[in-house]
């Protein structure tokens, strides 16, 4: 696999959605079936012809050719995947090799979102019923093309490791030996897919597939594509959000050596050299004076306060049951809070890069992206020219958790080379990224929950501002006033709750840039309704976990994971002073998570997560590694944004530049983490931010019940030596 990845080859051209699923054989090496989902019904190619947008190619040596409609970015997405392939075609996984897919909404667009990304943890989602079709769709028509041969009964015949079996007769055929008869065939009217029970690869440990080509360096991400000719570019853009370029003089810059052009627009200028080093230090020798622009004056604390101001106004209503301000009204006690979370980088390993040769009359793209047709899409309207001028080569990703969602680093760079004769690659330095980044938004909560003479909860009212981010990327998704994502996981709570209101408030802050961030929505919503659940807890003096348990009457599977996470974490034992355990349950990306954790506070309020018990069920589990490790992946992440995470602004800047001043958990600070995983047959959930979201409140009710310090607010650190100040 690690040959195709590792290669960069020309994106091939669009293909029409006249089938479902279409056959066709290729000329040179060897005859391919190749499907392309979703479809109606075969076509015969014509000899020579191929289909190089399909999604299963088999070759004259009976090698699988995959073409991934998804993208690698550490997630495992590029062995889950391949995984259903390989199930449902009776093949072993180490006989599929991978392609990048090229731009194509029609073909390529991921079920759940209506458009061609990787995102919202669910690529295994989208891909688990029509790329189990491709692979069954596949082996039906082998099996029909060696009956055909053979003169019997399909149902006689079965499919075996890459061959098709009489075993009446004993006679066997390779599937390279039955692809152009196969391509023959019609499609199959119906489909049948494996039962879960006969499973052979899905549900088993399976090492990765992109691991070889890491390890030994011949994978080819974003950032190492290396066309002939190329010259290598850094940037400045102006530090205050809608701000513009006044002057620069370049004198010094043009004096370093290996330096070639220096290139200006309206609100950036860039230095092309020979090499990035030059090119960085040709920057370093600018002297640029910026024109700040309208939010010059903007703060941090000027957005808050905008954001509190928003949630004393009626907002739209996300989810309404029962009569909660009635319930509120006669209720016995109430408890009443506001939480916030701060604007947070995604601070990618790989810093945004984006190579670009635009030529008169077209344009080419060598980027790792999580949505490579909007790449083109907005590529072809800053270089003016069609999109079918525009070719994208997609690469491994070093770190998307949403940032690489965004074109923004493509345009810039189109930008540059319009100015520039041949290729020019564009990184942007970690400075340049953190600062110019498109931030996980701010939020402000006003929640309150009312109780009976008991205990027992009986209203539930938050209402919440900040901006939409789905607005913004797909406009149709939001609709009178509300999106999916704002609002998951703070509506269709596992609790039952007989009143229960959420409002929005969509305010978007003057010139700062918003974006998906791992987790998204839940990453602001559970870290508010698990902090709050626990509040309730406390103040009914309840256990949490007790308390939750007994709101969970409707919630099986919620209810199963969360006394998983309670015993293997040892709920209840005692612990030394200044220690506490935390929990937190969410439903959200289809899957069920319950998270324990234990942290130390020292007495300066230096806080230190020993150890994190995680327990999910996530449906069908295609790949337990990646599930394990993408768990253990996802609490670090959310434990670094809970301990540390905040970006702040000043003067219309941004306070950080660096992992010094925005820092990451450190692995000599990362705690143990457990993964217990709760088996059953449900469809696939998502798994890739799932930890990254409940370990942020998990680790504040852990910090409350060793300190008795209730956090509100993240990051907990900072905010925990304020309190503690």
């Amino acid at each position: 696999m690690s040959d195709v990845l590792s290669r960069s080859g020309e994106s091939g051209p669009s293909l029409s959605r006249r089938s479902f699923l279409a056959v066709s054989s290729a000329a040179g090496s060897g005859l391919l079936l190749g499907l392309t989902l979703p479809a109606g019904r075969a076509e015969a190619a014509s000899a020579g012809s191929f289909a190089p947008n399909a999604f299963v190619r088999i070759g004259s040596d009976g090698t699988v050719v995959l073409t991934m409609p998804y993208v690698e970015m550490g997630q495992g997405t590029y062995t889950a995947i391949p995984m259903l392939i390989a199930e449902e075609l009776e093949i072993g996984l180490n006989d599929i090799r991978l392609e990048h897919a090229p731009p194509n909404e029609k073909l390529y667009v991921n079920p759940l979102l209506g458009v061609q990304a990787t995102g919202n943890s669910n690529a295994v989602r989208g891909a688990w019923k029509p790329l189990r079709e491709a692979g069954a769709a596949a082996r039906i028509m082998l099996v029909g093309a060696a009956a055909k041969r053979w003169g019997v009964d399909p149902a006689t015949c079965r499919a075996e490791n890459g061959r098709v079996l009489h075993d009446a007769s004993q006679r066997r055929l390779t599937y390279a030996e039955l692809a152009l008869e196969a391509a023959s065939l019609p499609v199959p009217a119906s489909i049948p897919l494996k039962p879960a029970s006969a499973f052979k690869l899905i549900g088993t440990p399976a090492k990765r597939l992109d691991t070889a080509g890491k390890v030994n360096g011949t994978a080819v991400y974003g950032i190492d594509a290396r066309p002939p000719g190329l010259k290598f570019a850094t940037l400045a853009q102006c530090p205050v959000f809608g701000g513009r370029l006044k002057h620069v003089d370049d004198t010094a810059a043009k004096a370093v050596s290996g330096v070639r052009q220096i290139v200006r627009l309206d609100d950036a200028v860039a230095v092309v050299a020979d090499h990035m080093g030059a090119a960085k230090k040709g920057l370093a020798a600018l002297v640029i004076e910026w024109d700040d622009g309208p939010n010059a004056a903007l703060s941090t604390q000027a957005i808050a306060d905008d954001l509190g101001n928003a949630t004393l106004k009626p907002g739209t209503v996300a989810q309404l049951i029962g009569e909660p301000d009635k319930a509120m009204a006669q209720a016995a006690t109430r408890i009443d809070a506001i939480y916030e979370v701060p604007f947070l980088a995604h601070a990618t390993m790989e810093p945004m890069n984006c190579t670009v040769h635009l030529r008169q009359d077209a344009c080419d793209i060598w980027i790792g992206s999580q949505a490579v047709a909007r790449v083109q899409a907005m590529a072809a309207k800053a270089a003016g020219l069609p999109v079918e001028k525009v070719a994208v080569h997609n690469h491994l990703i070093g770190g998307g958790f949403g940032r690489r969602l965004e074109a923004d680093g493509a345009v810039r760079a189109v930008e540059i080379a319009k100015q520039v004769d041949g290729p020019v690659k564009v990184v942007w330095t970690r400075e340049e990224d953190i600062q110019h980044d498109m931030y996980r938004p701010y939020w402000l909560d006003r929640i309150s929950a009312g109780f009976d003479d008991k205990g027992r909860p009986v209203a539930w009212i938050n209402r919440f501002a900040g901006p939409s981010v789905i607005a913004r990327w797909l406009p149709p998704a939001f609709q009178n006033g509300l999106d999916p994502d704002s609002t998951e996981a703070a509506i269709d709570l596992p609790y039952d709750l007989p009143n229960f209101r959420v409002e929005f408030v969509r305010r978007e802050p003057p010139g700062i840039p918003t974006a998906f961030w791992r987790s998204v929505g839940p990453s602001h919503n559970v870290f508010v309704t698990e902090s709050f659940t626990d509040e309730m807890a406390a103040a009914v003096k309840q256990d949490a976990v007790a308390f939750r348990r007994s709101l969970l009457g409707k919630s099986p599977r919620a209810r199963a994971v969360l006394d998983l996470a309670a015993e293997k974490a040892g709920w209840g034992a005692a612990l030394p002073e200044r220690h506490g355990r935390g929990v937190a349950l969410q439903h959200a990306f289809a899957s069920d998570l319950a998270v324990v954790a234990e942290v130390e506070v020292a007495v300066d309020g230096t806080v230190r997560v020993r150890r994190v018990v995680c327990a999910i069920d996530c449906g069908t589990v295609v790949n337990p590694d990646t599930v394990e490790a993408q768990l253990q992946g996802g609490v670090i992440f959310g434990a670094t944004a809970a301990l540390y995470g905040e970006v702040t602004i000043r003067q219309g800047r941004v306070e950080q530049t660096n992992f010094d001043s925005y820092q990451i958990m450190r692995m000599n600070e990362a705690p143990a983490v457990e993964v217990h995983i709760v088996k059953n047959t449900e469809p696939p959930g998502g798994i890739g931010e799932t930890g990254t979201s409940a370990i942020v409140p998990a680790i504040a009710n852990a910090i409350f019940a060793a300190t008795g310090t209730r956090l509100r607010k993240m990051p907990v650190q900072a905010n925990l030596l304020k309190a503690a100040r």
